[in-house]
């Protein structure tokens, strides 16, 4: 039997996925003085508790045992977006969110093919689903799409979701070669192993695919995606191009409420003012059109593993913390 945190009164977390951005929310969770309390983690074939070596956890139970051994409150899943484990990451989901068990997670892949079941089963087990760690890091892009900026008539998202375009393409015009450019931003912890999807606009599409969902009520699952070109070799000759204008390139999604389902990326020359222009480096930005009320911006929240997994801890206070100061 692995061991697992003693029940107190603190919510307990059962977390799926030890990789990076697991074992940051898992440090985070154990040493970080939160009202939070780290019951177990699950890896694909075994179960334990850090700081115990991993060579004395034990083998994997099912995760409904665990849920109800454990007490848990949430489920937070820092498992890889990727088709290999995403029939899992649903069933998991779905299984914690029926039995009333708040679902707090950095995957995609699942939201992306089960978007209806996922919000059907929350409504019907009573728990929540948050999903920072997907949309932006430890940019709030998710809390403004899902609570901030409802009933002000946002008609319009634009963004730049992606650190590791933003990163590359300035690169490109510092003189980096692409290979170079892409090398430094995994050096840096910025670009996964595989940059396919950053440099082709596939992530920030994604992305944009999911906050317009919890800004417009779309499914999404239905939306499709509309792609120009990607970051490649012929690129950096773009990117020079705009400086000398004064510009800066950016692959920049988009999507608005009077064209439902439909994202768009595009490699886009920005001009100074834009808030996209300002980005520099692995920075993010989300720019909600508002007519009456204003473009409302937000930007930073550099791409770590660190930052998703703090978006993470965002979202688990949210669903399972205390109320704050009596005004949450």
């Amino acid at each position: 039997m692995p061991r697992e945190a003693e029940i107190g009164p603190e919510p307990s977390v059962v977390l799926s996925g030890y990789g990076p951005v697991g074992r940051a929310y898992a440090e985070r969770l154990i040493g970080g003085g939160l009202p939070l309390r780290l019951s177990a983690v699950r890896t694909s074939a075994a179960e334990g508790l850090p700081p115990e070596p991993r060579t004395g956890w034990g083998p994997l139970p099912p995760l409904a045992e665990t849920l109800e051994r454990t007490r848990a409150a949430v489920l937070a899943q820092a498992v890889p977006s990727s088709p290999a484990v995403r029939e899992q990451a649903a069933a998991d989901a779905l299984s914690a969110l029926r039995r009333g068990v708040h679902v707090v997670t950095a995957a995609k892949s699942h939201l992306l093919s089960h978007w209806g079941e996922l919000g059907r089963a929350a409504a019907g087990g009573g728990g929540r689903i948050r999903i920072s760690g997907a949309t932006g890091a430890a940019l709030p892009t998710a809390d403004l799409a899902r609570i901030g900026v409802r009933g002000l008539g946002c008609r319009t998202l634009r963004a730049c979701p992606n650190g590791t375009a933003t990163f590359v393409l300035d690169r490109l015009v510092d003189g980096d070669a692409l290979p170079d450019a892409v090398a430094e931003a995994q050096r840096r912890g910025i670009a996964e192993t595989d940059p396919t999807a950053d440099l082709s606009g596939a992530d920030a599409a994604v992305k944009v695919r999911l906050l317009a969902a919890l800004l417009w009520g779309w499914d999404a699952t239905a939306v499709r995606t509309e792609a120009g070109p990607g970051i490649d070799a012929g690129t950096a000759e773009a990117a020079r191009t705009a400086a000398a204008r004064g510009r800066r390139l950016r692959s920049v999604a988009t999507a608005t409420a009077d064209e439902p389902l439909v994202v768009r990326v595009a490699l886009e020359e920005t001009e100074p003012g834009d808030p996209l222009y300002a980005l520099r480096g692995p920075e993010k930005a989300a720019v909600y059109g508002c007519p009456e009320a204003g473009d409302i911006t937000v930007s930073g929240g550099r791409s770590s593993p660190l930052g998703a997994a703090l978006a993470m801890v965002k979202d688990t206070l949210d669903v399972a913390g205390p109320v704050g100061y009596g005004f949450a």
